[in-house]
């Protein structure tokens, strides 16, 4: 029977099992992977035996975390485990190919979800879920805070990373008086703010200017100007020689812009579907039911979702829905 659960309980759950899997979502950022490795190293201080997966393994842009090595992609042979903890992971799915090393290692684990996406039905055994907190970091924080579990200088700078990036240095909606005193607290334990900022800010491959450059290039204005929009084809990735990771963020531009109050995304991927990310930048305006529509989720103001159909007919698809949804609230 799933269950809502404090972070002492999934402790306690936790305490007397050996082999504890902790992984997180597919296409991952800096609270999935911070968070990964925050809880992987909490959970080997405590003596238990862990294993930390992502799909995408470490992604390059974030290898400066520390302790970043924990991650890596699934194993083919892997041993059962006598917990799973899932991250910042609204659906089951989308931990990919590590359900698949799971159930291939034959175990039946208690499954832990922790997380804080809107959309997140509850898949564990026991679940953690808070909308409220703008990253699964601050919920981990807050969770090692009052239970007195030792934050190493390690584990405060994942979770300030993870903290950092997904409310846009602390300027997103939901950002609260409560993400700034966690976020003290981590810089109490070590972390050194300027180092983790600059690398999480002031580092970027140069062919992710030239992906900035397209969109911006390319970038549409429709509806009124309040929707701006921009495609990346696998053409366009193959000339451009960037890889997945370089794509994040790069919407955060358009949304910028004076006027307009969604920004959209898409990118086709090989197995002909077309990843779509939608940001809003009006409360009134909730980009996680627009995208529910088409089987997505996530947050009122940062959602995405996979859509079968090629490029053009998605695009058309999605922008005269955003342009439907604006209407009711911006007629």
């Amino acid at each position: 029977m799933k269950r809502i659960v404090s972070f002492s309980d999934i402790r306690d759950a936790l305490s007397g099992l050996r082999r504890i899997l902790v992984a997180s979502h597919l296409r991952p950022d800096a609270d999935a992977l911070g968070s990964t490795i925050a809880v992987a190293l909490w959970l080997r201080n405590e003596g238990h035996d862990v294993t930390a997966w992502n799909e995408d393994g470490m992604l390059e842009k974030f290898a400066f975390l520390p302790s970043s090595g924990i991650v890596t992609r699934p194993s083919a042979t892997a041993y059962p485990f006598d917990a799973v903890v899932a991250l910042d992971t609204s659906v089951k799915n989308r931990l990919g190919s590590v359900l698949d090393a799971v159930a291939s290692s034959g175990s039946a684990p208690l499954w832990i979800c922790i997380d804080h996406h809107q959309s997140n039905d509850g898949y564990g055994d026991l679940n953690l879920i808070d909308p409220s907190r703008p990253a699964t970091g601050q919920i981990l924080a807050e969770g090692f805070l009052k239970t007195g579990i030792d934050i190493t200088p390690e584990i405060a700078a994942n979770l300030f990373a993870a903290i950092s990036t997904d409310t846009g240095s602390f300027q997103y909606q939901g950002t609260g008086a409560e993400t700034f005193e966690v976020a003290a607290a981590l810089i109490r334990q070590g972390v050194n703010v300027a180092d983790i900022s600059r690398s999480l800010y002031e580092n970027q491959p140069r062919r992710r200017l030239e992906l900035l450059r397209h969109a911006l290039v390319n970038a549409h204005f429709t509806c009124n100007d309040r929707i701006a929009s921009f495609a990346l084809s696998l053409a366009d990735v193959e000339d451009l020689g960037i890889i997945p990771e370089d794509n994040e963020g790069i919407i955060d531009n358009l949304r910028s812009v004076e006027g307009v109050t969604a920004a959209a995304f898409f990118e086709e991927l090989p197995e002909g579907k077309i990843r779509l990310s939608l940001r809003s930048k009006d409360s009134n305006f909730d980009a996680c039911a627009l995208c529910a529509q088409f089987g997505g989720g996530g947050h009122p103001m940062a959602s995405g979702a996979r859509i079968k159909g090629s490029l053009h007919e998605v695009e058309e698809r999605v922008l005269s829905a955003i342009c439907a949804a604006l209407d009711k609230v911006q007629p």
